[in-house]
């Protein structure tokens, strides 16, 4: 594998419905020239919606090429890089079968799978589709939230190694995508979720069902 594209965002308007209603980082554009990731994410990139994305476990997202030539498929069109919000576009990259828990050295950069794309509103926006929400969780290709492990720089260009999760809890993102919208969700799955090294988000909010669960 290696790193096809560096992406960052700078904030736009976004339309819905002809009403400028929100400004968006997810607008990004590709960089030739080296980026240094720091813990909360890439140094020229914006994070507008901090209430959602962002923070030191979600602080770079990453897509593969693999989904984005599913999708272009689907779409009947190629998409470009950084299409799909990610700061980190990889060759070779298929997001569901990675485990959370799973570290990816890009260049001098160490990052650890947190958490799947849970897709909204904003994303659909971008795609001009207002089903796209819909097709996105059906798709089940719903790229890597990361928190950083080791700083530095990275550049297109850069060698990707895979360093699987070894810890004793294995959850694919995939399974962790689908267990999102599971509703109810058993204490058993909610044990699993809590037992893997899933962003803080998460975890809050499975703590919070299963505290729920436990109290009858």
């Amino acid at each position: 594998m290696h790193l096809l594209s560096v992406n960052l965002g700078t904030p736009q308007p976004m339309n819905r419905g002809g009403k400028v209603e929100i400004i968006t980082g997810i607008y990004k554009h590709t960089t030739p020239n080296p980026v240094q990731i720091n813990a909360l994410g890439l140094e020229g990139d914006n994070v507008m919606n901090k209430k959602h994305h962002g923070g030191p476990d979600q602080a770079v997202y990453v897509y593969g090429d693999i989904d984005y030539a599913w999708w272009g498929t689907q779409l009947g069109h190629d998409l470009e890089p950084g299409m799909f919000g990610d700061n980190l576009t990889i060759s070779g990259l298929e997001s569901a079968p990675l485990h959370i828990g799973d570290r990816l050295h890009v260049g001098e950069v160490i990052l650890e799978i947190t958490s799947p794309r849970i897709p909204c509103v904003t994303l659909a926006t971008r795609m001009g589709d207002p089903t796209f929400v819909k097709r996105f969780r059906a798709a089940e290709r719903p790229g890597l939230y990361c928190r950083v492990i080791q700083t530095g720089c990275v550049q297109a260009g850069d060698a990707v190694r895979l360093e699987p999760y070894t810890g004793d809890v294995l959850i694919t993102a995939g399974e962790m995508f689908r267990l999102y919208y599971e509703n109810p969700i058993s204490e058993g799955e909610l044990r699993r979720l809590l037992a893997a090294p899933i962003a803080i988000r998460a975890r809050t909010e499975n703590e919070e069902k299963l505290a729920e669960i436990l109290a009858g």
